[in-house]
């Protein structure tokens, strides 16, 4: 007798033989078998739902938006660099008196700040801190945005208190070392009298001990650079005699921040030591 093949089971007929699944044994798969490619190579599995994410290709990677670098970091604020930030904002105040008020009144000012012998054997720790309280030459001054970028770069580095110790050596050191020569030359009568009250005051021997301290913390291009661009500006100043002995200071200040190479050195490793990627600068020029 033949079987008659039911309507429900006649789509479950091989689609290769035509005949029905055997009976006893579970359902056979319908779907026919994907051909094997010509190379002979399986298909590749689907990518799983799970799997990471794919990698960016090269080109697109190259396309994203770089970083911008941080310029604000180059200005002082009241967290990161609290001493030069506080005291920016004192030469912008006597800036402006300077500017704005009687020149007469100014001039007296100017004149009980000085740092000169008459005033240094009389007052030498009231001259010394208050004639750094004004900038030669105003705001405007290459001093006073010199003040700024180098003393917020070398605080960054060291520290509010060795940053200060720095300008604060380079200032009173490299005054005594301007002023104590003609104290002698007056002596010997070499100089008149009125040398002894010479007007001198101003941040400039401060901000270049400050320039010879950070140039040990920079790189060695950028460190070749600075000193031989700000060093040869000071040299220029001393040929044309016009100041000689504020150009001498300017010398003196400059070496003696090149000086303190070892000590900012070691205030940089001792601040940036528990800072992750902390790169000490290496040595040169």
């Amino acid at each position: 007798m033949d079987r008659t093949v039911a309507t429900a089971d006649a789509t479950l007929m091989d689609p290769e033989s035509g005949a029905p699944p055997l009976d006893g044994l579970p359902r056979q798969r319908t779907t026919s078998r994907a051909a094997p490619s010509s190379a002979g190579v399986a298909p590749a599995p689907a990518p799983s739902s799970s799997a990471g994410p794919a990698p960016v290709p090269p080109s697109v990677a190259r396309s994203a938006p770089r970083r911008l670098p941080r310029l604000w970091l180059l200005l002082p604020s009241p967290l990161g660099t609290p001493f030069t930030f506080a005291y920016a904002l004192v030469l912008v105040v006597t800036s402006l008196v300077a500017e704005y008020a009687d020149p007469s009144f100014v001039h007296v000012l100017h004149q009980a700040s000085s740092t000169d012998v008459a005033h240094l054997m009389r007052d030498p720790l009231l001259v010394l801190v208050a004639s750094a309280l004004w900038v030669a030459g105003g705001v405007t001054s290459p001093y006073a945005l010199g003040f700024l970028l180098v003393l917020t770069a070398l605080e960054r580095r060291t520290g509010g208190r060795r940053t200060a110790g720095v300008f604060l050596l380079g200032h009173v050191l490299a005054t005594l070392a301007t002023e104590v020569p003609v104290a002698f030359a007056v002596l010997a009568g070499h100089l008149p009298d009125s040398s002894l009250h010479r007007l001198d005051y101003g941040i400039s021997f401060g901000v270049a001990a400050c320039v010879g301290a950070l140039a040990g913390l920079l790189t060695p291009w950028l460190r070749c650079t600075i000193l031989v661009v700000f060093g040869g500006s000071l040299v220029a100043d001393l040929v044309e005699f016009a100041d000689p002995m504020t150009d001498w200071g300017h010398l003196m200040a400059l070496s003696i921040g090149i000086g303190m190479w070892p000590v900012v050195r070691r205030w940089q490793r001792a601040r940036t030591s528990g800072r992750p990627g902390a790169v000490t600068a290496a040595s040169g020029c």
